[in-house]
């Protein structure tokens, strides 16, 4: 008898074809009604659930009687309450790598973006506001040559510092648990403690895991330490950065300005970010290319279909619980 697979968020009719290859497949539809009360009916006979977006623990969980694996689209896995997935020995998979050169590529061009004012300019020109040569009102920010501070010098991390230098000649500092003597060397990037990090980057690139260290690891005195002229990019997670001392620090030129793809709170429908032209704002999209997404999308089948059917997956959050 076929194990069943519920999505907790939308999934692609090709994603659902490779699922039926081997099990029974159910997919809420927002046609047929409310989309959580759907989830919350067929989640005692599922095995295995795949998807992203859906914070899951003991509240959403304990009527999943048979459920034996999470396959979440994503690499951060903050949703999940980790601690209740190993209590009950549940399997927890992400989708690591896939989405290393893409979310850098997205973190490179909010630098760039934000350095160069390029939407904030995009909108001005647009607005009729060309009338005659530019001058300084309009000056962006030289991102060649100047320094780079990565925050977390992970696979995400150094793909960005590969942009930065050998790109555009950038000197690289990071911070973090570890050296990474290899990507010293690979990069002539500089240790340093986060506090010098913040004091002599140009660009301060935060690319760490959320928890309870890094909550927060961004407020008023890292703000404070860093240059006037500095830029802070937030590709990792929302709550990294005390968003309300970052508007302060954006509002008063502590710091020159921020390019962000994450917030405290997510979907973000108003901010006092808006307002602020030196703020330049994304709605979370770091993987979001249709060839990352299909990848991530992929990767998490592979992980689902083999703990159901009994191999050990490849991306094993916790692999504790896994006999």
């Amino acid at each position: 008898m076929k194990k069943t697979v519920l999505a907790f968020s939308r999934i692609t009719a090709p994603m659902v074809e490779r699922l039926q290859q081997d099990f029974n497949v159910i997919v809420p539809n927002p046609k047929l009604g409310d989309i959580s009360a759907q989830f919350n009916e067929a989640l005692p006979e599922a095995h295995g659930l795949i998807g992203v977006g859906r914070k899951l623990g003991k509240a959403q969980l304990e009527n999943a009687h048979k459920l034996e694996v999470v396959a979440s689209v994503s690499v951060g896995y903050d949703n999940y309450d980790l601690a209740y997935f190993n209590e009950r020995g549940l399997a927890l998979t992400n989708t690591p790598d896939v989405l290393t050169e893409s979310t850098a590529d997205l973190g490179f061009a909010l630098l760039m973006g934000a350095a160069r004012r390029v939407a904030e300019l995009d909108a001005w020109t647009k607005a009729g506001q060309w009338q005659a040569t530019v001058g300084p009102a309009q000056f962006g920010s030289d991102v060649h040559g100047k320094t780079l501070g990565i925050v977390g010098l992970g696979n995400i991390g150094a793909a960005i510092a590969r942009r930065g230098r050998f790109g555009f000649n950038m000197p690289i500092l990071y911070s973090g648990n570890s050296r990474k003597a290899a990507l010293e060397q690979e990069l002539g990037a500089q240790f340093v403690s986060l506090d010098e990090l913040l004091a002599q980057a140009d660009f301060v690139c935060l690319v760490v895991p959320l928890g309870a260290q890094t909550t927060h690891l961004i407020s008023t005195r890292e703000l404070q330490l860093m240059k006037p002229s500095a830029f802070l990019i937030n590709v990792s997670r929302g709550p990294v950065v005390d968003e309300a001392a970052l508007v302060q620090a954006l509002q008063n030129g502590t710091i020159r300005g921020a390019g962000l793809d994450v917030y405290e709170k997510e979907p973000l429908a108003q901010s006092p970010l808006f307002a602020l032209g030196n703020a330049l704002t994304l709605p979370h999209v770091g993987s979001a290319t249709a060839e990352t997404r299909e990848a991530m999308a992929n990767r998490a089948i592979d992980n689902l279909r083999a703990a159901l059917l009994g191999e050990r997956p490849k991306d094993l959050v916790n692999p504790q619980v896994w006999k």
